[in-house]
């Protein structure tokens, strides 16, 4: 190429360069400690086979840089990401503050939210502002929480009428019923069922005019009672699966040595996320048409975005994951700490749905 015409290509290119608005022109001092960063960092960031994350396919190739998440519909309600805010705090004195914070971001960012335990307030409202706040979740999903056991006691004394009160003074879209036997069975103070849980979610059923939610608390659930529950009108089914919190555990720490030698195993016990999300994919098609409850919330031992993906891409109903200590640990800070944990959730399931192809 003659040496005019090569001085015109570099002068068209660069005045092209100057003219493309997305192309940057990084400065020496970026590049410079950029590459300072590679160099100093490079012993720390070596990784092994075993190191490898062997759930998906990364496929580079096929497609560009994703947009943002699109909005979609889960329990009758506009979400725009599929996190719920799994129940975790009741009446401690940091409560409020937590429940406030974890309300605010789930309205800025179009996420759900279950409270905690709410069993102080059925006959109480001294710590109901802790609760109250559907002024500052605006219309994203709010549901309340009771256990399984104050159920029946309401039902069995005749005061289930404070179930639909509890609704009402909260401005709660439903209700999250969580079952948790065994923790009861390992509490020192533990209440003691009389009738089995199905018996009393089905008499609940009868007249409560809420949706509802059923969840165990980290123990998760077997194929058997996934079943049932999928036969039910119910809103949702959240897992509460064994690999998070685990409140069987959390009560034999809290009780004597003696109980703890006598049912040592007994925390072992459970269902992970990924089995139930069989369990479920195989009931589904056990039940076809007799099948009633449509929505599942994935919880229990997702601590991240790329554990929420993986589980939502292998369930065949529609569903959401759930999260509990990712969220507390930043309620408990400032907000915009917990306005920079979603927005990196966000972003990662963003990155995962255009570059993480499913293995089978």
């Amino acid at each position: 190429m003659p040496v005019n015409k090569y001085f015109g290509y570099i002068v068209c290119n660069v005045f092209n360069a100057k003219m493309v608005p997305n192309l940057k022109r990084e400065s020496a001092d970026i590049a410079a400690n950029r590459k300072k960063d590679h160099i100093d960092l490079a012993l720390r960031a070596q990784t092994t086979d075993n190191d490898r994350d062997a759930r998906f396919y990364y496929e580079p190739m096929l497609s560009a840089h994703p947009e943002p998440l699109a909005p979609f519909q889960f329990l009758n309600k506009t979400f725009q990401a599929p996190i719920w805010i799994s129940s975790m705090t009741g009446g401690t004195a940091k409560a409020g503050v937590i429940n406030h914070q974890l309300a605010r971001v789930t309205r800025e960012y179009g996420l759900g939210m279950g409270l905690g335990s709410c069993r102080a307030l059925l006959f109480d409202d001294a710590t109901l502002p802790d609760f109250a706040v559907r002024k500052t979740i605006g219309d994203q999903p709010l549901y309340a929480n009771l256990g399984i056991a104050q159920i029946e006691q309401l039902h069995r004394s005749h005061k289930q009428h404070l179930i639909h009160d509890l609704l009402v003074k909260l401005e709660a879209d439903g209700l999250i019923v969580h079952v948790n036997p065994a923790q009861e069975w390992l509490q020192p103070e533990g209440d003691r069922l009389m009738e089995s849980p199905l018996d009393s979610i089905r008499r609940l059923l009868d007249w409560f005019p809420f949706p509802i939610i059923v969840k165990e608390v980290g123990q998760g659930m077997g194929y058997e009672s996934l079943v049932a529950l999928l036969a039910l009108p119910i809103a949702a089914i959240e897992f509460g699966a064994f690999g998070g919190t685990n409140f069987a555990l959390l009560e034999m720490m809290r009780s004597d040595d003696v109980k703890n030698d006598a049912y040592r195993g007994l925390e072992q016990v459970g269902h992970t996320a990924g089995e139930m999300v069989e369990f479920v994919n195989t009931a589904v098609a056990e039940l076809g048409n007799r099948r009633s409850c449509g929505e599942i919330i994935v919880s229990g031992g997702i601590r991240s975005f790329l554990d929420g993906h993986y589980y939502l891409q292998r369930l065949s109903l529609p569903g959401i994951y759930g999260q509990a200590s990712p969220f507390l640990k930043y309620a408990l800070g400032s907000y915009e700490g917990l306005q920079q944990f979603v927005e990196y959730q966000l972003s990662g399931l963003q990155f995962a749905r255009s570059y993480l192809k499913m293995k089978s």
